[in-house]
């Protein structure tokens, strides 16, 4: 059987302000009702697999967890590499996972951020690809290009080698546009898609011999891995000794296994907003929106709204993207410079640049409503079940409100229950816990009131999720 390897490490800056560090693409529901995430797990229903391995961040492990639970999937195994190293050692970590549960694993790498509009059609190509990929070949999927694309790199398919399968002559980097035009022209050149099924035992042979450094470095970490709650853990000094690198670079470039199957799908990596629209469903007029939107004398734009109505009026081939606590205006074609946008945010200390207003945590999430001189209001939601750190604080006090759910309150030595409209009040340095016992989310109204209201003011003395 197939083994889902799912590369979950970017941070999604092309897409801000709605991907941040703190919550990037893969986890948002980008292009359908479920998260990118979700959605690549489950298009692969119908294709016989085994539980997935992801290769996420520490920083993601939690929302990758819940976000797997949501949609009932249980995974074989989540990686936490201990900092971003590309995609050669990220596949490395899962190769060598999977062997030590099936000598005979072959690996279908899928990044968790990619959009496939027609997934039969992708599940078809992986099938075409599957026999080639057991026979000891490095397979990879050519997207059939739709137009002259300067954004991706191409891969030249050379002679079959298989029903529907090519040898993989060369990867070239991304082209200009009269260069594009001729790769359109030629016909045997395809979008790199960065998706690959590949023998796990294979893929860590080559690796060894083309890049023994990244395959030294993963082994020995991988062999020295922790289990942490539901989390595997490469030992970090290990792994961060590795070359970083990317598959193409460290390993497809330099092989004579490398194969490649035309993949015609409606596939985007979803790289700018402009990508985003390109694959919604427009109207008359071109216009993709997203949220409560109202447009008038508009064509040819992306609009989108997250907490309120966004109207337009007399605009042309525009982004408008609004969340709650900033706003996107930009030429549909001036999209790339976004990340200058985001680099500008972080270099002046701008929250806005990495987290958002409303905050995920694993056992629910926080949103700031009020924050003023002294005294701060949120809106804090536990998932049933979920309990946070017994903790105290050395500069705040807080007031805490129930208006939806029960809510079970740990308070010094006291430990009670309150339900809708009671509240209760936590004075400065007492221990405090909040766990919601109950089978619907838990929602209350957080008043904060101190000298100092940072989230870094905590004293955490239990924590159920060892941080």
């Amino acid at each position: 059987m197939i083994t889902p390897v799912v590369l979950s490490g970017g941070v999604g800056s092309r897409l801000w302000p709605v991907s941040r560090e703190g919550r990037p693409k893969q986890f948002l529901p980008l292009g359908g009702a479920h998260s990118m995430l979700q959605q690549t797990h489950l298009r692969l229903t119908g294709l016989s697999t085994t539980s997935p391995i992801v290769v996420c961040n520490e920083a993601h492990r939690f929302l990758v967890a819940e976000q797997l639970r949501e949609i009932a999937v249980d995974p074989g195994a989540i990686i936490l590499e201990p900092a971003g190293r590309n995609t050669a050692p990220a596949i490395a970590l899962a190769a060598l996972q999977a062997l030590s549960i099936d000598p005979e694993a072959v690996l279908l790498v899928l990044p968790a951020d990619h959009h496939i509009g027609a997934p039969g059609r992708f599940l078809e190509a992986v099938k075409q690809g599957l026999a080639s990929a057991e026979a000891g070949l490095l397979v990879t999927f050519g997207v059939v290009p739709t137009g002259p694309e300067t954004g991706y790199g191409y891969i030249r398919g050379g002679g079959e080698v298989a029903p529907g399968v090519l040898r993989l002559a060369e990867f070239v980097e991304k082209p200009d546009a009269a260069t594009a035009e001729r790769y359109l022209e030629a016909g045997n050149f395809y979008w790199n898609s960065g998706m690959f099924l590949l023998r796990a035992a294979t893929y860590l042979e080559t690796l060894a011999q083309q890049q023994p450094a990244i395959h030294a470095a993963c082994r020995e970490a991988m062999a020295d891995a922790l289990l942490d709650l539901d989390f595997l853990r490469p030992n970090a000094e290990a792994f961060l000794a590795s070359p970083s690198d990317s598959i193409d670079y460290a390993v497809m470039e330099h092989t004579d296994l490398g194969a490649v199957v035309p993949l015609e799908s409606g596939w985007s990596d979803i790289g700018s907003w402009s990508a985003l629209g390109d694959v919604g469903e427009a109207d008359g007029d071109g216009n993709v929106t997203e949220g409560d939107v109202l447009l008038h004398d508009t064509r040819n734009s992306y609009v989108r709204s997250d907490s309120r109505l966004v109207t337009t009026a007399g605009i042309e081939n525009l982004v408008v993207v609004e969340t709650a606590d900033a706003v996107l205006v930009a030429e549909r074609g001036a999209v790339q410079g976004i990340k200058a946008i985001v680099s500008a945010l972080k270099a002046a200390d701008r929250s806005e640049a990495t987290v958002h207003q409303r905050v995920f945590r694993p056992w629910g999430s926080y949103e700031s409503l009020v924050v003023a001189e002294g005294f701060q209001v949120k809106r804090i939601i536990v998932q049933p079940g979920q309990t946070l750190s017994l903790q105290k604080h050395f500069h705040r006090a807080e007031h805490w409100i129930v208006v939806k759910g029960t809510a079970e309150v740990t308070r010094g030595e006291e430990v009670f229950s309150l339900t809708e409209d009671q509240s209760t009040y936590i004075p400065l340095g007492t221990v405090h816990r909040l766990a919601n016992p109950g089978k619907t989310a838990l929602e209350l109204i957080e008043v904060q009131s101190g000298s100092y209201l940072g989230e870094d003011d905590i004293v955490r003395l239990e924590d159920a999720y060892g941080r």
